[in-house]
């Protein structure tokens, strides 16, 4: 029989994340589901074992690994039957620091990230009136001499009692006076502790079906230093498009990741069942699902590399990131719906993990981009039809 997945060029790597990810079991997973908690001891072992700094050059203490690698390392966690939504930020958010960020800033962050000192999980873009209509965000940040006075209101700004460091998004020149929209916003580190103690930055927790610990944040006149602006004033907007491209491309992984995963459970599961005295995987009806999965799965594995592939280059990779996204979140999707169908009412019991797994993969589909927008950006950008908004 054919592993799931096949072996391929990183099999050393993902052998040491098995071994780890090996410790934390699905009753870890599940009490923490039943208790909605943080894996806190998960994410402090990746820490240790330099996982979450793959993509830091060693000159900053990170392993110097490429997108590619990152994406394995996401993938193994989703395999192995945990959730990599509590940790990637640390692999995305960081690079928008490391892509962008001055020589002073990178000396002064990346080590500690990459030791473990600080964490820089969170990204505050989406607010509640604008959604991903990005460019039209209502947080503005003034300067006020050596400082940035910043008023608005982000929401799904996740992992906040979890960072030291958070990016965020405001806008620093009025829509009315730049010539593109995309123009005139500039990114920002914040340091959490700081922004919460001067009372200018509140935080209210958001309840979510998936357990994924996500918050609205409030600004009212929180200063921000001035050295705290990434790269050039008024171009953040083009910083975080470079940033989302290899988050896509880590989610499309952790997709991946759980599409193995569904698709492994349900040939183990239709393999050892026995209903008529016969293994129900027997049956073509039950068969045929299960091996569909696994090609689609593969198609987006493919996708999934590309991206990172051109991203690792330096080359644009816009398209390929959306669609590998796209494509991985539908084929995990789909083994999930297969997966909890092979089961029965088995599939719905908690000892089974398959109906735990089934709501973490269903967040794909909308987070952190809908795959209507990602057609929508296909359509527009690959294939030249008209904007359609």
């Amino acid at each position: 029989m054919r592993p799931i997945p096949a072996p391929d060029r990183y099999q050393e790597l993902r052998e040491a994340l098995r071994a780890l990810c090996a410790e934390f079991d699905a009753a870890y997973w599940r009490k923490l589901d039943a208790e909605e908690g943080y894996p806190e001891a998960f994410v402090d072992a990746l820490t240790r074992a330099g996982w979450l700094a793959a993509m830091i050059p060693s000159e900053y203490g990170g392993s110097g690994l490429g997108l590619a690698e990152a994406s394995v390392i996401m993938e193994e966690i989703n395999l192995s039957g945990g959730n990599a939504g509590a940790c990637h930020g640390q692999m995305y958010n960081m690079g928008t620091l490391l892509r962008h960020g001055s020589e002073a800033q990178k000396r002064k962050y990346l080590p500690e990230i990459a030791s473990g000192k600080l964490r820089l999980q969170s990204m505050a873009v989406t607010e509640p009136t604008t959604g991903t209509d990005t460019t039209r965000l209502k947080t503005t940040a003034t300067r006020r001499g050596d400082v940035y006075v910043v008023a608005g209101q982000k929401v799904w700004t996740s992992r906040l009692q979890h960072t030291d460091l958070m990016i965020l998004l405001a806008r620093t020149t009025p829509l009315a006076e730049v010539r593109r929209k995309a123009e005139g916003m500039s990114v920002f580190l914040v340091d959490v502790h700081a922004a919460l103690a001067s009372g200018k930055m509140t935080v209210r927790p958001i309840a979510n079906m998936v357990n994924h610990e996500t918050n609205e944040v409030f600004f009212d006149g929180l200063e921000i230093p001035a050295q705290s602006v990434i790269g050039t004033e008024g171009q953040g907007f083009r910083y975080i498009l470079d940033g989302l491209n290899a988050e896509r491309t880590l989610i499309a992984a952790e997709c991946i990741g759980d599409g193995w995963w569904f698709v492994e459970r349900s040939r183990r599961y239709a393999s050892d069942r026995v209903v008529f005295e016969r293994p129900i995987g027997k049956n073509q009806g039950v068969q045929f699902p299960i091996a569909e999965s696994y090609v689609e799965i593969e198609a987006a594995n493919l996708m999934r590399f590309r991206a990172a592939e051109l991203f690792d280059a330096g080359k644009p990779c816009g398209a390929e990131a959306n669609m590998a996204k796209l494509l991985a979140a539908k084929a995990s999707w789909e083994a999930a719906n297969v997966c909890l169908q092979t089961h029965g009412g088995f599939g719905f019991a908690h000892d089974f993990d398959v109906e735990r797994k089934f709501r973490e993969t269903r967040l794909y589909q909308v987070a952190p981009i809908s795959t209507n927008l990602i057609l929508s950006y296909v359509a527009e950008h690959v294939l030249g039809l008209p904007r359609s908004f």
